[in-house]
């Protein structure tokens, strides 16, 4: 596998597209400027090129691609088009080499549409995110690459079409940047995958196209997570202007750190004394932002005068035993504050929220970096409970004084926020989710928050006779997460007098808006995870929403070109090559590509929830696995060894094909991680023998977690109060759990 080489014109967009390899790479190493990559491993570049001279900007990019021969490229540039991308991209091509240019960042609701960055659906060019810039945004992506450069446009019909190949390399031939159309992760990965047929191409794009390279490079050994320490000390420095940034902070200082306003003027005059600061940060977390007004034409010279006051109060800093651990919010800013401190290698080691990322410093200091767009309300407070500050070393052993503020709560990680969705509100879904909320267990580990109907989430808690505050939200940022109050988005699209048991083709239409919703809240990045409560498909049928069932429903919604089934209990984990169809046709569309991809997404499942190298059996289609071409025609010859062959070469632990009774009953003991079932059947039955109180589904390749329990929606007795809840308990735990495995705690 070649080197891979990124490079970036930010520090925070640099530490976002190195995130994207944390569990696929142990070779990962972050530049702070120009110079020469690993031997081998993933290297990015911050060239903190954004608001520098676009001579020196194509001078320091041509410097990394001369000392970059053999390496892969991917150059990183920002979603919202801000930086010197003419001069960058121009560099990249400068040789013949073919420029592919993929700039949408579809979690964040930026897409691409005739090749127009779109944000939330309205124009760049028309929305105010580019107040602090001194000249008006681009108006398409071509516009931002100049005048010089010959582009082509490559649309959302050429990426899905089976031809994108064809399409890039007749771009590339005739010399034109291909600026391709992004709605959806899976276009991403499409387009990725197709750049490799295009030799010598140089993609170019957001994080989200980093992300989608890296899931193409999953190294042969485990990729060994460190543990991490507590953080002691630690300073939140915001550097950005936008909108979102009050509120963060406010929540931060509601939740017991100290907020340090610094005056802009103060600032530029270098008036500001740190001594406050310094105080401050011995009895707590502190955050520094900025109030007054902000000049674009100033905002360089802020930025430097404030990264110059976070170095004196490192160097006024008296624990030396103990750095400062620093959370940096928008890219310059953070790239600014390290170069003060002379800090110019980092090595990312978490993702603890899209786009923030933690990253060690040869001193052992913790940095955590994030796009100064990102990031809901909760996003800094989150981030400062990851870090898990404890009580400072010299702290009086008696309860602090009603003037001092007391130290933020012991926690390894935030909790993830979930959407759980109500499935059909005629079935049990209702019923089993109010005790699963209101679980113990399930408050400990998550922050859930229903998609369905208030009055129908009361009405269950009536049958079951559960005291319980149903509290409808417009927004999840309304939500509030105490004992004994369950928060719903609340759509109420069901008549009070829905029958409990009975087919609705109401209930089925709810049911789907009820996913709709929470599939846009995931999209955009306000949920972590989605956790479904089950439908009845006859039910959504007769709505009109003709799918076969959740997975093939969210994959539509999420624009997913082909996803798998998993399902997981205590015992046994299985992950389907097919699934709702009928078993002739099932035989007829397994194919060793559909083995492959699905034995590839079983195991990144896996190494997601912590196992770095997970063993993993694979069924026969036929009864003992055709017994060497006793039964059947061949199948497994034909359709599964060549996958299985070439995943063992690449060093997954994968074994077969298994006779299916032998495979099942040797995961049962605890031989295999994982079995790979070729059929709905095949599979389903030793789940469902094995452990369907506590199982769960699991729809694994989306570009979101989604558990669900493993059972229907048990029309004969709904409304009865006597439904089980431990699957939807058991499905949150596994949500909470995949959401917070790119940042595992100690």
């Amino acid at each position: 596998m070649k080197p891979l080489v990124i490079i970036a014109d930010d520090l925070s967009g640099a530490a976002e597209s190195a995130a994207g390899f944390l569990l696929r790479s142990s070779g990962i190493s972050l530049r702070l400027g120009p110079g020469a990559p690993n031997g081998s491993g993933v290297t990015v570049f911050d060239l903190h090129s954004r608001r520098s001279d676009p001579a020196r900007a194509s001078r320091d990019v041509r410097s990394v691609l001369q000392s970059s021969d053999g390496s892969e490229i991917v150059k990183k540039i920002d979603s919202l088009l801000r930086g010197n991308i003419a001069a960058e991209v121009g560099e990249l091509s400068r040789d013949g080499s073919p420029v592919i240019v993929a700039a949408g960042l579809p979690r964040q609701g930026r897409t691409v549409q005739d090749g127009v960055v779109l944000v939330d659906g309205v124009a760049l060019h028309a929305t105010d995110l580019w107040r602090a810039e001194s000249k008006p945004a681009p108006r398409s992506i071509a516009e931002a690459l100049g005048s010089s450069a010959i582009t082509s446009g490559v649309s959302l019909d050429d990426i899905r079409s089976g031809r994108l190949s064809q399409v890039l390399v007749s771009i590339s031939e005739a010399g034109s940047v291909a600026i391709c159309d992004v709605e959806t992760e899976s276009d991403l990965e499409l387009i990725v995958a197709a750049a490799q047929e295009v030799r010598g191409s140089r993609l170019v794009g957001t994080s989200a196209l980093a992300t989608a390279v890296a899931r193409r490079r999953t190294e042969q050994s485990p990729v060994v997570r460190p543990s991490l320490r507590d953080s002691r000390f630690t300073l939140v420095v915001v550097g950005t202007a936008d909108a979102s940034a009050g509120d963060q902070v406010a929540l931060l200082r509601d939740s017991g750190a100290h907020h340090i306003e610094v005056n802009s003027a103060e600032l530029l005059a270098h008036s500001v004394d740190p001594l406050p600061i310094l105080n401050a940060l011995d009895r707590g977390n502190v955050v520094v932002s900025v109030s007054g007004p902000v000049v674009p034409a100033e905002s360089v010279h802020l930025v430097s005068a404030l990264a110059d006051l976070i170095a004196a109060v490192d160097a006024g800093f008296s624990h030396s035993e103990y750095p400062i651990d620093l959370v940096l919010t928008g890219g310059e800013t953070a790239r600014s504050v390290l170069d003060r401190l002379r800090i110019d290698t980092l090595s990312p080691i978490y993702e603890i929220e899209h786009g923030a990322v933690l990253s060690v410093d040869r001193t052992g200091r913790y940095i955590v970096t994030r796009p100064g767009s990102f990031g809901n309300a909760h996003s800094l407070f989150s981030i400062t409970k990851f870090l898990a500050r404890p009580i400072p070393v010299d702290a009086p052993d008696s309860p602090p004084s009603d003037n001092e503020v007391n130290p933020m709560p012991i926690e390894s990680t935030p909790l993830p926020l979930i959407a759980v969705t109500m499935g059909d509100g005629a079935g049990v879904g209702p019923e089993v989710i109010v005790p699963a909320l209101l679980d113990a267990e399930t408050r400990k580990r998550c922050r859930p928050v229903v998609v369905g109907d208030a009055k129908r989430l009361r009405l269950a808690a009536t049958v079951l006779g559960i005291d319980v505050d149903v509290v409808a939200i417009e927004e999840i940022k309304d939500a509030e997460f105490i004992d004994g109050r369950i928060n719903v988005i609340d759509l109420d699209l069901l008549p009070e007098d829905l029958a409990w048991g009975e087919l609705s083709a109401v209930a089925g239409d709810a049911a789907y808006q009820y996913i709709r919703v929470a599939s846009e809240l995931a999209v955009r990045g306000e949920v972590q995870s989605i956790c479904t409560a089950p439908l009845n498909k006859e039910a959504l049928h007769a709505a009109g929403h003709i799918y076969p069932g959740h997975t093939e429903l969210l994959a539509h919604l999420t624009g997913t070109e082909e996803v798998s089934m998993m399902l997981s209990t205590p015992k046994l984990k299985v992950i389907h090559v097919t699934t709702h169809i009928g078993l002739l046709d099932a035989v007829a569309r397994i194919e060793p590509g559909l083995v492959e991809r699905t034995i590839r997404r079983g195991h990144e499942a896996l190494v997601r929830t912590g196992n770095p190298s997970p063993k993993i059996g694979v069924c026969g289609i036929n009864p003992h696995a055709g017994e060497n071409g006793l039964f059947g025609y061949g199948e497994e010859e034909q359709k599964i060894i060549p996958a299985v062959e070439l995943l063992k070469a690449e060093g997954i632990d994968v074994h077969g094909p298994l006779p299916a009774d032998t495979a099942f009953f040797l995961a049962g003991r605890g031989d295999y991680d994982l079995i790979v079932a070729m059929y709905h059947d095949q599979g389903h039955g030793p789940v469902k023998v094995l452990g369907i109180e506590a199982g769960v589904n699991i729809t694994v390749g989306l570009p979101v977690i989604r558990t669900s329990v493993d059972h229907g929606t048990a029309f004969d007795i709904a409304g009865k109060g006597i439904a089980e809840a431990g699957s939807m308990v058991e499905a949150l735990r596994q949500a909470a759990e995949l959401a917070t495995s790119t940042f595992v705690s100690k």
